[in-house]
């Protein structure tokens, strides 16, 4: 064969070579850079040596062209100066400076720095950073050492970038508090970027913000009961919600299916209520994530969810009434149905004992959430215990009798929950039936409890709240339920609350038209994963993005849609993705790359 084609043979080895060649160029040298072109970066080939040593990256070109802070999310709300020159710093020569009086915070400031090196090291995707660059010396300023993060905390700062005689980078960091700092910490990462076609970081100069929220409370509820979550995984989640300023993390610890939090004067609960031996939260573990959350910014509320929604662990107690009754869908909204029984005194005996060791691990929070949603009085009804009580004290069996039983318990639960505490909390329940306009004031004092609105964003309900003056967390279903829009488990189709909700609904889902006159009284809202078809594999996906635009509509509270925030938002997916947070996919990487091109 070699005789006959010598020819063919010489062209077959030509190509390869060619192939060769053009992978190794094509592998080691950038051939697409990008021009600001009428406020758009604007993707062109490099045609020569002399054109990449002026050609732009993306990330470069982003940060001056188009929009000011358009690698920021969120977006700042106060004033601004904002400068266009980019300089090369040294990743490795970061120097931190500031006053001794701050000690109480070194523990938690050095956390942060950590992170923020991290972030750095994450943004060139493992690839070799090009060596030199400008130090960056940063200067740290805030008034108080209090860690102490509640409605009221101010998480406000000032961010200053100039550049120095010496060349070197300084900026200055002023906040109230630990909290502004690390919020400024956080945008500070996030203005720095990775020039690919040089292979280093620079940032951009002659910037000053300043920025604060607009709403207090901007949180995420993660169920940990449906489907256990693991500590790594509650870690991942917390780490991205500082990458976003979020501040509360409201941990749905316990639920009808499974009771994984161990509480040492009862461990009948978590001994059979846990999944699995494995699958449980020891007090270790939570005071381990109380931690990790307030060194990111974010205070942890607990949930234990009462008088309804108590099951596995729960019957082996014998205070419930309608375990696992069947069949379920006459007694409750999903199985295994089991509520408490209220006319048991062992009841709030034991209730006591979790209040005291949930305040004790959760000391941080000023903020203790109850439940008390979809109680049902059909299952009260289905107990002949229950039934007799109610009569001997003179009551009926119709639902305003079932009313007062739910009151009788929420009464008595609080009182417990008082006495096992030296702090007075602030309580947190669900929109019920206790909460209807009938009853809510006349049931519970509005300057004890917080009401957290799950139905939708027009219910009328929440207006009824408002003008009778309480407190509110927004959580309504048809924009901040992340678990909707997949198949059903408990029927055929799609789940109860589907169709599935994008990130342009959550960022346009705006609390102060729903509340109107009362918006003051609107303490945020939450993103809620109730975990029936979700675990720690499919959590960021539930999650991320979509959780960010809640992200930006409750820190800056914007006047324009989701249009105008598509081209940071695809910046910022990048972001999360880099940082280990398997963030699901929003559009082609084409759209990233030709900004301005995809949304109609």
């Amino acid at each position: 064969m070699n005789a006959r084609y010598p020819g063919l043979i010489l062209v077959f080895i030509s190509l390869i070579v060619v192939e060769k060649a053009f992978t190794q160029q094509s592998e080691s040298t950038p051939v697409w850079a990008y021009r600001c072109v009428n406020n758009r970066c604007k993707k062109v080939a490099l045609t020569s040596t002399e054109t990449l040593q002026k050609a732009v990256s993306l990330s470069v070109c982003r940060t001056y062209c188009n929009e000011i802070f358009s690698t920021l999310w969120p977006r700042p709300t106060g004033k601004y100066r904002w400068g266009s020159k980019m300089i090369h710093i040294n990743g490795d020569d970061i120097q931190n400076q500031w006053n001794k009086s701050y000690e109480a915070l070194g523990t938690y400031w050095n956390i942060s720095l950590e992170r923020f090196q991290v972030q750095l090291t994450n943004k060139a995707f493992g690839e070799q950073l090009r060596s030199g660059g400008k130090r960056m010396v940063i200067n740290v300023a805030v008034d108080t050492d209090s860690l102490v993060l509640n409605h009221g905390t101010d998480e406000s700062y000032k961010l200053a970038i100039t550049r120095l005689n010496s060349g070197d980078v300084s900026v200055a960091l002023s906040a109230k508090n630990y909290f502004g700092a690390r919020h400024a910490l956080e945008t500070l990462a996030q203005l720095i970027v990775f020039d690919d076609l040089r292979s280093e970081l620079q940032i951009v100069t002659d910037v000053e913000i300043q920025d604060a929220p607009v709403f207090p409370h901007r949180g995420v509820l993660l169920d940990t009961s449906r489907n256990y979550v693991d500590l790594k995984s509650i870690k991942r989640t917390i780490d991205a919600l500082a990458m976003v300023k979020m501040n509360v993390f409201h941990w749905h610890i316990t639920d009808s299916q499974s009771f994984p939090l161990v509480i040492k004067s009862q461990p009948i609960l978590h001994t059979y209520g846990a999944y699995s031996r494995r699958e449980v939260y020891s007090a270790e573990n939570v005071a381990d994530v109380v931690h990790y959350a307030l060194a990111r910014g974010i205070r942890v509320v607990p949930e234990l969810d009462a008088p309804a929604h108590v099951g596995e662990g729960w019957e082996k107690t014998n205070l419930t009434s309608c375990f696992n009754i069947q069949p379920w869908g006459q007694y409750c909204v999903e199985p295994p149905c089991g509520q408490l029984d209220p006319t048991n005194d062992k009841v709030y005996d034991v209730l006591e004992d979790i209040y005291r060791e949930m305040n004790d691990m959760f000391s941080k929070s000023d903020v203790f959430h109850m439940g008390g949603d979809e109680v049902s009085f059909k299952c009260w009804a289905s107990n002949a215990q229950i039934k007799q009580w109610m009569k001997s004290k003179g009551w009926g069996l119709e639902k305003a009798d079932f009313l007062k039983l739910w009151v009788y318990f929420q009464s008595n639960a609080l009182e417990r929950f008082d006495k096992s505490t030296e702090k007075k909390r602030s309580i947190v329940l669900w929109t019920s039936h206790l909460t209807e306009d009938s009853y809510v004031d006349k049931y519970l004092d509005k300057n004890r409890y917080i009401i957290q609105v799950w139905t939708t964003g027009s219910d009328p309900k929440l207006k009824t709240l408002l003008e009778k003056g309480f407190r509110v967390i927004i959580s309504n279903y048809d924009a901040l339920y992340l678990d909707c829009g997949f198949a059903g488990w408990v029927t055929g189709g799609n789940n109860w609350c589907s169709p599935y909700i994008g990130w342009q609904k959550i960022y346009n889902n705006d609390l102060r038209r729903m509340s109107g006159p009362y918006s003051s009284q609107v303490l945020g809202a939450e993103g809620a994963l109730w975990t029936e078809q979700a675990d720690q594999l499919t959590l960021d996906a539930r999650l991320w993005p979509r959780l960010s635009a809640l992200a930006e509509r409750l820190w800056t509270d914007p006047r324009s849609g989701w249009q105008r925030a598509d081209s940071r938002m695809l910046i910022h997916r990048e972001r999360l993705v880099e940082n280990g947070i398997a963030a699901e996919s929003l559009q082609p990487k084409w759209c990233l790359q030709n900004e301005g091109n995809c949304p109609a």
